[in-house]
């Protein structure tokens, strides 16, 4: 089980809330930092993981912890008829909501707001289920994946976005500091909120990569899981079958 990581260790909040605050607080700087932080490959990731769905030919897709909806808008990409964007922000959801206007895809793509260890939907509801920079928020992770494999229809693929560390040298060390020194320095500078850039390093680093959440994933019930790092091992991608 990895260590807990909260945004801000002052509050009495739980993560979940924590995490909700920390959004909001951060949603209308988040797209310009993550092109800064990531130096525009984030764009590449994404684009990876409609690629991957795109050979499913899903019909209807829920992504997870959507945050301003970059990825919900590049899996229109996919064919899916319908593309459900969820996260509990409200304040990342208005800015994706306003994005998906601005393209005229309101008509496929739905905004909610939804807790994503709660998901409101039936069992077995979509062909595919993504998460992209989100799973290592999920307060409770097991009962976060769990309630993915339930609206999973059978056969349903599940692909998961998410940093991770790099193996090698000098990658690993670039890495370290990298995200300890310059990213919690650019969220301060960028969005006046050094704790949320301090928490995103922070958990990014305890949270189980690779193999790690391959057997997890294995532990909820998940079969053939795949991991394909990307970029010297700083995301990598998941790709998990119901």
């Amino acid at each position: 089980m990895s260590k807990k990581v909260k945004p801000y260790k002052e509050s009495e909040l739980g993560k979940k809330e924590q995490v909700t605050q920390m959004f909001d607080k951060i949603s209308g700087s988040y797209d310009g930092l993550n092109r800064v932080i990531s130096f525009g490959i984030d764009i590449k990731w994404r684009n990876r993981v409609v690629e991957i769905l795109k050979k499913k030919k899903p019909k209807n897709i829920l992504d997870i912890a959507t945050g301003t909806g970059d990825l919900a808008i590049n899996l229109i990409n996919t064919g899916a008829e319908q593309i459900i964007g969820l996260d509990i922000s409200r304040g990342m959801l208005e800015v994706g909501k306003k994005k998906v206007a601005d393209k005229g895809l309101n008509s496929t793509i739905e905004m909610v707001v939804g807790d994503s260890e709660s998901l409101p939907f039936k069992d077995q509801s979509f062909d595919a289920v993504t998460v992209a920079f989100g799973v290592r928020n999920f307060e409770n992770l097991e009962k976060g994946l769990s309630e993915i494999y339930r609206v999973l229809k059978p056969s349903g693929t599940f692909v998961v976005l998410e940093t991770s560390v790099p193996a090698r040298s000098p990658y690993k060390q670039g890495y370290w500091f990298y995200t300890k020194n310059i990213l919690p320095l650019i969220g301060k500078l960028f969005s006046k909120d050094r704790s949320a850039y301090t928490y995103l390093s922070e958990s990014a680093a305890v949270f189980p990569h690779g193999q790690a959440f391959n057997n997890i994933l294995g532990k909820i019930g998940f079969i053939a899981m795949e991991n394909r790092p990307q970029t010297f091992g700083v995301a990598s991608i998941y790709i998990a079958t119901k």
